[in-house]
């Protein structure tokens, strides 16, 4: 098969970029071939012009949203960045708050969704919190979003979930599901997913009290990341609290917001 050219690469960045303002620099171009590359072969296509025409076209069958996913998804894995959940425990253990909402707004597979919603449920059990509690998982990848949903894991993504909550919210699989664990009916109850595009405009969904945008900043530009963050916190409440990864740098928004500790932020009340 033909390599990625450079003319061809940067109109499918551009392409990217115009749709859901993805930012690919120079050097990601050996991840674009990579992970298009077995895609491409599968369609028995020529090459990746063939394909940049695909999905370029009104009837790309759906094709475009199928490179969407293949270009954005990353590593996750449960309570990623264990600071934050431990912030956000001492937090919530100080306000005691009856009422809950909190926003996984680049949810991947739903591992920081449930992550989430382990912690919840058991600060519920100690009376830390009340029983009123919700997260919004949401993601521009419908393939992941459905993974989501059915809420099975490989066991090593939950690495560093401990003992007694693996108890306590999974199922493991047995004969052919060995190696996978499922999260529990009651904690996939509180946790709902929607498809959402963070570089359009987003309806009234909040308001939230925790909002989770980890690790998604990097997919975009300066100008964009602005336009993102400060997007998504107009669904903070005042006094909210809101997340990014701690190797992201600093929150990039016009925004008021008060530093608590690496990637860690509250919205002024």
């Amino acid at each position: 098969m033909q390599t990625l050219s450079d003319p061809t690469f940067r109109r499918i960045s551009e392409l990217m970029y115009a749709a859901i303002g993805l930012s690919f620099t120079d050097n990601k171009k050996p991840l674009i071939s990579s992970r298009l590359t077995p895609r491409i072969q599968r369609l028995g296509l020529d090459g990746f012009e063939d394909y940049l025409a695909l999905i370029s076209a009104p009837d790309d069958g759906g094709e475009f949203q199928v490179a969407v996913d293949l270009l954005t998804t990353n590593e996750t894995y449960f309570f990623r960045e264990p600071a934050h959940y431990e912030l956000l425990e001492q937090e919530l253990a100080r306000s005691k708050p009856a009422q809950l909402r909190v926003w996984s707004a680049a949810s991947s597979f739903g591992d920081e969704a449930y992550s989430t919603a382990m912690l919840l449920s058991d600060l519920q059990q100690q009376g830390r919190i009340g029983a009123d509690w919700t997260i919004l998982g949401t993601d521009i990848s419908d393939r992941v979003l459905r993974s989501a949903i059915e809420a099975v894991y490989p066991e090593d993504r939950l690495r560093h979930v401990t003992p007694e909550r693996l108890r306590r919210h999974c199922l493991r699989g047995d004969g052919a599901s060995e190696g996978l664990v499922q999260m529990h009916a009651r904690l996939r109850e509180r946790v709902r997913f929607g498809q959402l595009n963070l570089c359009q405009p987003i309806e009234d969904i909040g308001p939230f009290d925790v909002i989770f945008l980890r690790n998604v900043l990097i997919y975009f530009d300066a100008p964009t990341k602005r336009e993102v963050v400060d997007r998504v916190l107009t669904q903070l409440r005042p006094g909210g609290l809101f997340f990014i990864g701690t190797a992201e740098g600093r929150v990039p928004c016009n925004t008021a917001l008060t530093t608590l500790a690496p990637g860690a932020f509250r919205k002024p009340s």
